[in-house]
């Protein structure tokens, strides 16, 4: 987290950290984003061990996530101090708002976006891309979810 808040984000780690472990629990995302050690809770609601005591890195999707990065397919801008460039978004392979989903909360709002399968999902996108006045029954054949 320290990098991170270093970098790209000055308001306290714990925000940081708890958006790590959630990326690292099979039972919150689908596809995991982060490949989590040590003890980064349980279902049954118990909280992850302290930062010092885990060790995390970048799944296998996630790593497949951001392959184009550096290929100029986002634009850049400086981070919160000018002292790093950042992606404005990022590049994905992959929909993953869609696969994993999201539930949240901001500025009197609520958004529950249940996870979808990854190859129902990729073939509603091919769908779109080949015809991008497809109809909702239509997209609801290959994405049922």
């Amino acid at each position: 987290t320290g990098d991170v808040m270093g970098k790209y984000h000055p308001h306290g780690d714990s925000s940081i950290y708890e958006a790590m472990v959630r990326m690292a629990q099979w039972w919150s995302y689908r596809h995991m984003l982060v490949d989590g050690h040590g003890n980064f809770g349980s279902m049954d609601g118990d909280g992850a061990a302290a930062q010092r005591y885990t060790e995390a890195r970048m799944s296998k999707i996630a790593m497949e996530m951001l392959r184009d990065i550096n290929k100029n397919t986002v634009d850049f801008a400086d981070n919160y101090d000018g002292s790093e460039r950042e992606p404005l978004v990022l590049p994905s392979r992959f929909p993953n708002l869609l696969v994993n989903g999201a539930t949240g909360i901001a500025v009197g709002m609520a958004t529950n976006i249940p996870p979808h399968n990854l190859g129902e999902t990729i073939d509603a996108v091919k769908l779109v891309m080949d015809n991008p006045y497809v109809t909702t029954r239509d997209l609801m054949e290959v994405l049922p979810g």
